[in-house]
């Protein structure tokens, strides 16, 4: 998604020899969508995040696992009992919310989607504006896809030793620019962990700078990224040999045939309308 965003800005020319894009990240397929609404998707592209195999197993089997094996290795915290507050409820929060659950911890949501917030309530989460709860709550995770959802007022407010993670977009979740200031003193205490320390002493404990948990603190199974770097090479080979005219300048959904349907052959998928 970055990469299509840096050469629409910057070299528009090269989409004149690009026959299509395949995007994976919700992030990425989000401003593909924009581009389209806008008019300005100067050529096609398939929206990989959302086909059957990609949204299961690395958003939300995947993260059920890794937000364990990150913070685990990271922090060595007991969760049994602690207080935690998850930003979003898509695949990945929801990945989350199930092993954190497991574990015997407290769980709180935040959720702006009206149907994502009515499957948390449903599935037992209390959902709750951030607010609300960050004076609390020992550890926070974002996994909106969106950025500033941590800001640096609900920073100053988070309690001593508070845990903060990302599970979402890159490092924009968490407004992590506002905490290098001279007031605040930052500790390098392990690789991928920091204490931002506050002048009265209060410590946030920072994990991986605000970047991706799951890619920068633990190990995603081989299993994972192999379905999901399939279904990318799928999608690819898809729109090389589909014949001219077949797709628009337009976002398609990956269709379930090519996941699941052991007899594909590209080019000849009946794929529907854009998405």
């Amino acid at each position: 998604g970055d990469l299509t965003h840096w050469v629409y800005k910057k070299y528009p020319n090269v989409f004149k020899k690009i026959r299509g894009i395949v995007e994976e990240s919700v992030t990425g397929v989000h401003r593909l969508y924009q581009l389209s609404k806008a008019g300005k998707l100067c050529v096609p592209a398939m929206n990989v995040n959302d086909s059957v195999t990609k949204q299961k197993f690395d958003n939300l089997y995947c993260c059920r696992e890794s937000i364990l094996d990150g913070l685990k290795r990271t922090t060595d915290v007991m969760f049994g009992g602690k207080q935690v507050v998850v930003c979003g409820y898509g695949e990945v929060g929801k990945g989350c919310c199930a092993a954190l659950k497991a574990l015997g911890a407290i769980v709180y949501i935040t959720e702006i989607d009206p149907i994502c917030a009515l499957q948390a309530c449903m599935d037992g989460f209390r959902v709750v504006k951030l607010n609300e709860v960050i004076r609390q709550v020992d550890v926070v995770i974002t996994c909106t896809g969106n950025k500033n959802v941590v800001t640096r007022e609900h920073l100053d407010r988070m309690k001593n030793s508070c845990i903060v993670c990302n599970m979402g977009h890159s490092n924009t979740e968490i407004d992590v620019t506002s905490l290098r200031t001279p007031e605040l003193t930052w500790e390098r205490v392990r690789s991928q962990v920091d204490h931002v320390i506050w002048p009265d002493g209060k410590r946030v404990v920072l994990l991986a700078e605000g970047r991706l948990l799951n890619l920068s603190c633990s190990t995603v199974p081989t299993f994972v990224l192999s379905i999901t770097a399939t279904t990318q090479a799928l999608a690819l080979i898809e729109l090389y040999n589909a014949p001219d005219g077949r797709y628009k300048q337009d976002v398609y959904l990956l269709p379930k045939k090519m996941g699941e349907d052991g007899t594909y052959q590209p080019g000849r998928l009946d794929v529907g309308g854009a998405c």
